[in-house]
């Protein structure tokens, strides 16, 4: 499904461009996939009911880790976005040895209903569950059909350390690849997508394996407006929060 010829035609040229982006390295590619069969993707798109666990920081958002036996066609996205062929395309525009999290913890099917927003945040940079992978990329693939720059939803991204920042629309067939790290702010803004319609997306994360910690393992890091001083008190309880109830109940969202 992925236009692994294209990829490899223009790698040097995408090499490029995600190295050199601001605020911080990521890259665009559209006409990602087949786009007849990303329509019909789409077709087979069931409705998302598994809420997601972000709380007070985004609303009408769903996820579905586990895609890749809804039908024929999402496994054969699956199987492209998880075979060597893309590891290798990726570790060679982000030059890191990246490997893609074939479970696809707190990724996949991601649906963002009427009125969804996702807060500004640094995502955790160890994974719950192999504690020394680090989390290296975000790759997020949009599905949304005849979008417009009116129904909202560009994803933000921001720099923590200069503020730089910049929004990137969200149409069909198109991929983000960004890095992921201490700095590299991201979300969007609440959506105004028309009645029927979801913001969605397939999200998959990229790591590299670390001999040695070389951060201190933390929780999603939210960062809201200082004129919500409700949200900014619930930011700091946030990453404690989690962490206790992991080690007492387990990750939730490796449940899901």
């Amino acid at each position: 499904m992925i236009q692994f010829d294209k990829l490899e035609k223009e790698k040097e040229k995408f090499r490029n461009k995600f190295l050199l982006a601001k605020p911080f390295p990521h890259l665009i590619i559209d006409d990602f996939c087949d786009a007849g069969k990303l329509h019909q993707l789409v077709r087979e798109m069931p409705d998302i009911h598994t809420k997601s666990r972000d709380y007070v920081f985004a609303a009408n958002k769903f996820e579905k880790s586990k895609f890749s036996d809804l039908s024929a066609l999402f496994n054969e996205l699956y199987d492209d976005l998880t075979s060597e062929q893309f590891e290798n395309f990726l570790c060679f525009i982000s030059n890191e040895p990246v490997f893609i999290d074939k479970k696809f913890h707190g990724g996949g099917i991601h649906q963002g209903k009427k009125n969804s927003f996702l807060d500004m945040h640094l995502d955790f940079n160890y994974h719950p569950l192999n504690k020394n992978w680090y989390r290296n990329l975000n790759l997020l693939l949009y599905l949304n059909e005849d979008w417009k720059p009116d129904y909202g939803g560009q994803l933000q991204l921001e720099d923590l350390r200069s503020g730089e920042k910049v929004a990137i629309e969200v149409p069909f067939n198109r991929i983000v690849i960004q890095q992921t790290r201490n700095f590299t702010l991201h979300g969007y803004n609440k959506t105004n997508f028309p009645e029927g319609k979801s913001r969605t997306s397939v999200a998959a994360y990229a790591y590299t394996i670390h001999k040695h910690l070389i951060e201190k393992p933390r929780t999603t890091d939210w960062h809201v407006g200082d004129n919500d001083v409700f949200k900014k008190i619930l930011a700091r309880l946030y990453g404690p929060g989690v962490k206790l109830k992991n080690k007492l109940f387990g990750s939730a969202t490796a449940k899901h």
